[in-house]
């Protein structure tokens, strides 16, 4: 499955199947959590929100994919990733794009 951040694949001519996306809510352990808050005490990087945010686009990305393939999509095209939190410690990442079959 190609995925790109642009609206056309260069060299294809393409049909759109619709918009697919994939979402998932995560959130770190409680003990994460508390090595975290330490961290901001001392400032840089917060490497366990790394990862987590990592991880969770990664599971998004592959929800898209797993929902543009059943669509029978070759690629998904515009490609964005967004993301919000929806309580403590815990944050949404959606990615979502248009499904394409190329003719």
């Amino acid at each position: 499955m190609q995925l790109v951040s642009i609206d056309h694949i260069p060299g294809q001519e393409l049909e759109a199947l619709g918009i697919v996306k994939g979402t998932i809510v995560h959130s770190k352990s409680f003990g994460k959590d508390f090595m975290a808050a330490m961290k901001t005490l001392v400032g840089g990087e917060i490497t366990a929100y790394t990862q987590m945010l990592n991880e969770a686009r990664a599971i998004a990305t592959k929800r898209m994919v797993d929902e543009a393939e059943a669509l029978g999509a070759d690629a998904v095209v515009n490609v964005r990733y967004g993301s919000s939190a929806v309580m403590q410690n815990a944050a949404e990442v959606i990615a979502y794009g248009t499904a394409v079959k190329f003719k």
